[in-house]
């Protein structure tokens, strides 16, 4: 079974947690993403090859690794130089995710070169993370094996937008040849089939699952 056929139609989970928040360790996510495997999650999406090195040794599910990265001048924080991208090719990881937005990356890189190189060294699937129909567009045409919704509602062009974006990633869906990966705003297991519903090849469900200070939250604003 190919790695699409591994995921399509299923439930990738997110196990990540930043340094300011409870849940940061390798130790937690990896039991995170076993639970989640047992739960039947088709897939795991991480953050760091610590992270996804702890993953691993807990669970057999296919895993989408990125790096998320700070740097001075540019908003791009997923994978977003080529020398993350080095990092998640020599780990093991099935997918590695590459913010492909339009925005300008550090160091002056560009996504088409980071994609050349990356070809030459991964022989993995490659996904692309777009807030965006253009950057799809762009993405396909840069020959992403995948491309998620990821960014949607999270960048300065695309905020306020209500996510999930349904409407959005049915058109994706309806007009781009590549796989579409619906990611954001996905916190109920009705949202998620609506997700499928529209199109798309398959979910990525992260805080309503593995951040528990957000389900906390939402618990207490229902309350009042």
């Amino acid at each position: 079974m190919s790695m699409l056929e591994k995921i399509k139609r299923g439930l990738i989970v997110s196990c990540q947690a930043l340094p300011n928040e409870p849940m940061h360790s390798s130790f937690i996510m990896g039991r995170f993403a076993k639970a989640a495997e047992l739960g039947g999650a088709v897939g795991i999406r991480a953050n760091t090859v610590a992270d996804i090195n702890e993953i691993k040794k807990n669970t057999s599910l296919p895993v989408i690794g990125l790096i998320k990265k700070e740097y001075a001048g540019s908003s791009v924080y997923i994978t977003p130089t080529f020398a993350e991208v080095k990092e998640l090719a020599r780990a093991d990881v099935d997918i590695i995710a590459i913010d492909a937005t339009e925005r300008n990356r550090p160091n002056g890189e560009v996504l088409s070169e980071i994609v050349k190189e990356l070809r030459k060294i991964f022989g993995g699937l490659v996904l692309a993370d777009i807030d965006d129909y253009t950057e799809a567009q762009k993405a396909q045409e840069l020959g992403f094996d995948l491309i998620g919704t990821t960014l949607r509602g999270y960048t300065e062009k695309t905020k306020g937008i209500t996510i999930p974006d349904f409407g959005f990633i049915e058109r994706l869906a309806k007009t781009i040849k590549v796989p579409i990966v619906a990611e954001g705003g996905i916190n109920t297991p009705d949202e998620l089939k609506k997700t499928l519903d529209c199109g798309a090849y398959c979910a990525v469900v992260g805080g309503a699952i593995t951040r528990p200070q957000n389900i906390t939250r939402r618990f207490v604003e229902w309350l009042n």
